[in-house]
């Protein structure tokens, strides 16, 4: 076994991710720290990359990670679920999938649409042909091993990609050619962990914990048609695919990108039981850029959780994904955390509850 390829594994955090909270983790939990108590079980509703559940299965006994990206799942899979896997067997097949020569490799579904725009041509018959290797060995691969293989595959070929970040367009610019080698993400296991693939505002009809982090989406920018690649990949429909950035037709639309943010965003926290509503919050509707425009603004959120409770707002500056398009002159991440008071909550909203 190479023992160089073996240590260089992927983090979690490694993944370019537009809204990922990476560098804002500490700050947000030093923030729920010092002003919750007695938290036992927390929920990520919108998890995106994972980071905050990440951090919360850390510190809490039980977490509940939810996502309706089919990607965003995979990956909570293979970082987090505590189900029986192999190390050494999917170490065994990576190394396999490394000595495939790209000229052994025929064109497939994934080369003839992404390859030569968004990844090197060899690297894309590389990937199609592990793909499809995937699917054939599932059979015999327990849920993690598949998932921890899925999983490498995306971080592996996440920065190959010839875009900013998503998948909305390609460069201009031919991929630059390179040798592709798929490297293992750095698997972990937590017996807390509850995985969910839901519409957030279903899941919260169901969950019943201390605290619930929220990050929705606050823009136009629909996720699963930014990562319409990743999606494809996982799923591996093979769609037909449209136009020039080549993406399937619509599925999985946020209603949180669409003028009913407010009104979802009004249902979920009014449905949900949890002591603590903590809310992830950016100030791009101050963006020259359509796509970035806020649905919610920031005067509604705070409206909304003073209803629930007692409610507190705490600000970290931060600098926010750019695609060329947005201008900010103070751009700053907001914090809400609110303490829910149930007979104010049900007063505030009676013709909600009653839906």
């Amino acid at each position: 076994m190479d023992n160089h390829v073996e240590t260089r594994r992927f983090s979690l955090e490694s993944r370019r991710y537009i809204g990922c909270k990476t560098k804002l983790v500490d700050w947000i939990f030093a923030l729920i720290t010092e002003q919750t108590h007695d938290v036992h079980s927390f929920c990520d509703i919108f998890a995106g990359t994972g980071v905050i559940a990440h951090r919360a299965l850390q510190m809490y006994e039980r977490v509940v990670v939810n996502d309706f990206l089919y990607s965003n799942n995979i990956m909570y899979r293979a970082f987090f679920a505590p189900t029986e896997w192999s190390n050494e067997r999917v170490q065994s097949i990576i190394e396999e999938f490394n000595s495939i020569k790209p000229n052994k490799v025929r064109e497939n579904y994934f080369s003839k649409n992404f390859g030569g725009k968004y990844f090197y041509n060899d690297t894309a018959k590389i990937v199609g042909y592990i793909r499809e290797k995937l699917t054939r060995m599932r059979p015999n691969l327990t849920e993690k091993e598949y998932a921890v293989l899925l999983a490498s595959l995306i971080y592996s070929i996440d920065r190959h990609a010839n875009t900013m970040g998503h998948f909305d367009a390609y460069h201009h610019k031919a991929p630059t050619a390179h040798q592709f080698m798929m490297r293992m993400i750095d698997v972990e296991s937590y017996n807390g962990v509850e995985i969910h693939r839901e519409d957030a505002n279903h899941l919260a009809r169901s969950v019943d914990v201390d605290l619930t982090y929220f990050d929705p989406p606050y823009n136009s920018r629909q996720y699963s048609r930014f990562y319409h690649v990743y999606e494809n990949l996982v799923q591996w429909k093979k769609p037909q695919l449209y136009g020039i950035a080549l993406k399937p037709k619509e599925e999985n639309m946020s209603d949180y990108c669409r003028n009913a943010a407010f009104s979802a965003f009004t249902d979920l926290v009014s449905h949900i039981k949890s002591r603590y509503l903590v809310v992830s919050y950016n100030n791009t509707y101050h963006s020259k850029s359509t796509s970035s425009e806020n649905k919610i603004k920031l005067e509604q959120l705070e409206e909304v959780l003073n209803k629930c409770g007692h409610t507190q707002v705490f600000n970290h500056e931060f600098k926010a994904f750019n695609s060329g398009k947005t201008e900010f002159d103070d751009h700053r991440e907001y914090l809400f955390i609110t303490e829910v008071d149930d007979e104010k909550r049900n007063r505030s909203f009676p013709a909600v509850l009653r839906r």
